[in-house]
C-alpha cells in the first residue's frame, strides 16, 4: 500500500515461549471491576452497566522498557491488572460465546494521570487524558489460553519497590472474563487482536521516577520495570 505519510508500527506484545508476537489492534478496560477499589475511589457499581474506557493500541509498554513519567502530571498511580488478549471477536455475544475469544492471558498496569481525573471528575469531564497517554499500558508476555487458565483463586498483586502494595485473587472481581467481554461486545464488535484490562483490586497508589514495579499473575505471568 503507497501511503503518503510512512506508516505507523503495529504495536505488538511478545508471546511466551515463541518467537511470534503478538498484534495490538485496541485496548479496552473496565472500570470498578473489585468492590474494595471501587470504595477506596468513592465510587458506586452498577454491575448491570458496567463502565468501560480505551487506551491507544500505541500506549503498551512492552519486553521490559522503562516507563517513562508522563507530562502535565504530578499523581502517577499504578493499577495491577489481568488482561486478556482476543484470537477472535464479535457482536452481542452471550458469556459462553465471549469466552471462546480469549487468545492469551497477561499482566498489566494501567496507569493513571490521578491529579488530572479528579480534575475532569469534578468538572464532570470526560478523563481521556487521564487513562489514555502515551506509555500508559505497560503489558507483560501474553501466555496462550491453551497453556494456561487462571481461575477464582489464582493471585494478582502488585510490588514497588519490593513492597506489596495490591493483591487479591481473580475471584474478588464483580465481572469475569466473559461477562466482561459479553457487555463490551454490546458497545463495540470485538475483534482478534483487541487486548482487555479486567480492572484492579484496591491499594491503587503514586509511583514516582525511580521506582521498580513487579505485577504477578500468579502462575502464568510476570511484568517487572522500572518509572524514569
Amino acid at each position: 500500500m503507497n501511503t503518503v505519510i510512512p506508516s505507523p508500527a503495529q504495536p505488538s506484545l511478545p508471546v511466551a515461549g515463541r518467537s511470534e508476537r503478538f498484534p495490538v489492534r485496541r485496548i479496552f478496560c473496565i472500570g470498578r471491576n473489585y468492590a474494595d477499589h471501587a470504595k477506596e475511589m468513592g465510587a458506586t457499581v452498577d454491575m448491570s452497566n458496567p463502565m468501560f474506557f480505551t487506551k491507544p493500541a500505541d500506549a503498551v509498554v512492552t519486553d521490559g522498557a522503562d516507563v517513562p513519567y508522563p507530562s502535565v502530571t504530578s499523581d502517577l498511580h499504578h493499577e495491577v491488572e489481568m488482561v486478556v488478549a482476543l484470537g477472535a471477536g464479535g457482536s452481542d455475544l452471550t458469556e459462553a460465546q465471549a469466552a471462546g475469544l480469549v487468545w492469551g492471558y497477561g499482566v498489566g498496569l494501567d496507569l493513571t494521570r490521578r491529579d488530572l481525573q479528579a480534575q475532569a471528575k469534578a468538572k464532570g469531564a470526560p478523563w481521556d487524558v487521564a487513562k489514555g497517554f502515551d506509555h500508559s499500558a505497560p503489558v507483560s508476555a501474553i501466555v496462550p489460553a491453551t497453556e494456561v487458565r487462571p481461575t477464582a483463586a489464582t493471585r494478582i498483586t502488585l510490588e514497588v519497590n519490593g513492597t506489596v502494595r495490591q493483591d487479591a485473587t481473580l475471584g474478588d472481581m464483580l465481572l469475569d472474563v466473559p461477562a466482561i467481554l459479553s457487555h463490551l461486545s454490546r458497545l463495540f464488535e470485538l475483534k482478534a487482536g483487541d487486548l482487555v484490562f479486567t480492572g484492579t483490586p484496591a491499594g491503587v497508589s503514586a509511583i514516582v521516577r525511580g521506582d521498580r514495579f513487579r505485577a504477578t499473575l500468579e502462575g502464568v505471568t510476570t511484568l517487572e520495570g522500572r518509572v524514569s
